[in-house]
């Protein structure tokens, strides 16, 4: 069975993460399946659009937590540990796609959302940024809130769960359907796209994407010695906690005085 499987009806390809029993959580098998298959959906001259969905109840719970304690990983991103590189990640695709989200987008499942060009989403779709729950600061890396108003995008970094009828509603969803409608509408989106001018909607995508909010090297650089600032067990704590089903039990500091002496974001 593969864990990434791939669908191609004429110019567009529909990507479908397949471990449904793990929600699709970001696994090495998985991450490299998707690596693949946009790879395949770069370098194919015929393929113009990708539609991005999963199987099951989830469309990716984020990084695999059973994978990452056993191996003692730190990294919640969907970009990192791959051995082939992922153009969808690194943001070299200049094609257009579309995320069909079909139910839990979790951590770094919220990450490959966000990353997607237009989203349509299941009413029972479920989003979270659930870092913060393991002492980390989630999404960061890629300006993951940055297309969210900032107290929804402070309520998401906190860890709090959305339903996709309030992402709708803040217009970080596009479509709103009933299960059966997910693929036919996604599709739907596609097949609009497909019958622009092909420099129009390279260019429109291109455009758009640039017109996007960044997040700098500099927010880059304070998130990374904010990962540092803190007790670093309690990374690991989480992740035995989750693992055996019990409620963490959380440090904090080393020394207490450090909370308030927080890194500054440089000019």
């Amino acid at each position: 069975m593969a864990f990434v499987e791939t669908d191609i009806q004429d110019q567009i390809i529909i990507i479908k993460l397949n471990r449904p029993e793990r929600l699709n959580a970001l696994s090495a098998v998985i991450r490299e399946g998707m690596a693949d298959a946009f790879n395949k959906f770069k370098n194919d001259k015929n393929l113009e659009v990708a539609i991005l969905t999963g199987e099951g109840r989830g469309f990716c719970a984020g990084e695999d937590m059973k994978e990452s304690l056993e191996e003692g990983q730190l990294s919640s991103s969907p970009g990192k540990g791959e051995k082939i590189e992922n153009p969808f990640m690194t943001g070299e695709l200049d094609k257009p796609v579309i995320g069909a989200i079909n139910g839990y987008a979790m951590g770094g499942g919220f990450m490959l959302v966000e990353r997607t060009d237009l989203r349509v989403a299941v009413k029972e779709a479920i989003f979270e940024m659930s870092e913060a729950k393991r002492w980390m600061l989630g999404g960061y890396n890629h300006g993951h809130y940055a297309n969210l108003p900032h107290p929804v995008a402070t309520e998401m970094a906190l860890g709090f769960r959305f339903t996709a009828e309030r992402l709708h509603q803040v217009g970080f969803i596009n479509r709103l359907v009933e299960k059966d409608e997910l693929i036919s509408t996604s599709i739907e989106m596609a097949e609009h796209m497909l019958s622009l001018p092909p420099a129009a909607r390279v260019n429109t995508i291109y455009m758009m994407r640039e017109m996007a909010p960044k997040t700098g090297e500099n927010f880059e650089d304070l998130a990374e010695k904010l990962h540092a600032h803190g007790h670093l067990d309690d990374r690991m704590e989480s992740r035995r906690a989750f693992a055996e089903k019990r409620k963490p039990n959380f440090v904090g500091w080393d020394n207490p005085e450090d909370r308030y002496n927080l890194p500054k974001l440089q000019e």
